[in-house]
C-alpha cells in the first residue's frame, strides 16, 4: 500500500537577498521589505483575498475584503477596497497584514 501525502508547496519565493515577512504559521513568503509603504503592505505574494464587505473600522465606513495565506488558509489580515469618506481614499487598493500572522525572515540580524 502507497500512502500518498500532500506536500506543502508556495506559489511564489520572493529572492533571498531581501528582508522578507512571511507567514507565521506556515512560513509561505508574503511580502518584500522594500516594497512597503508607511507600513502597509502593497505588493504581496502567496495571499488570497475573499469577497469584499462593508465594516465600520477606526477610520470610518470602509469596505474591505479579508485576505488569507494561500498555502495554509488562515486569514491574515485585510485589503481596503473602497472607502466612503473622502479623507480615507488614499487606502484603496493597499493591504494590512496583522503583526500576529507574519514573522521576519531573511537577513533581519
Amino acid at each position: 500500500m502507497v500512502t500518498m501525502t500532500r506536500s506543502k508547496t508556495f506559489q511564489a519565493y520572493l529572492p533571498t537577498c531581501h528582508r522578507t515577512y512571511s507567514c507565521i504559521h506556515c512560513r509561505a513568503h508574503l511580502a518584500n521589505h522594500d516594497e512597503l509603504i508607511s507600513k502597509v503592505i502593497h505588493g504581496l505574494v502567496n495571499v488570497g483575498c475573499g469577497p469584499a464587505e462593508e465594516r465600520v473600522l477606526l477610520t470610518g465606513l470602509h469596505a474591505v475584503a479579508d485576505i488569507y495565506c494561500e498555502n495554509c488558509k488562515t486569514t491574515l489580515g485585510w485589503k481596503y477596497e473602497h472607502a466612503f469618506e473622502s479623507s480615507q481614499k488614499y487606502k484603496e487598493g493597499k493591504f494590512i497584514i496583522e503583526l500576529a500572522h507574519m514573522i521576519k525572515d531573511n537577513g533581519w540580524e
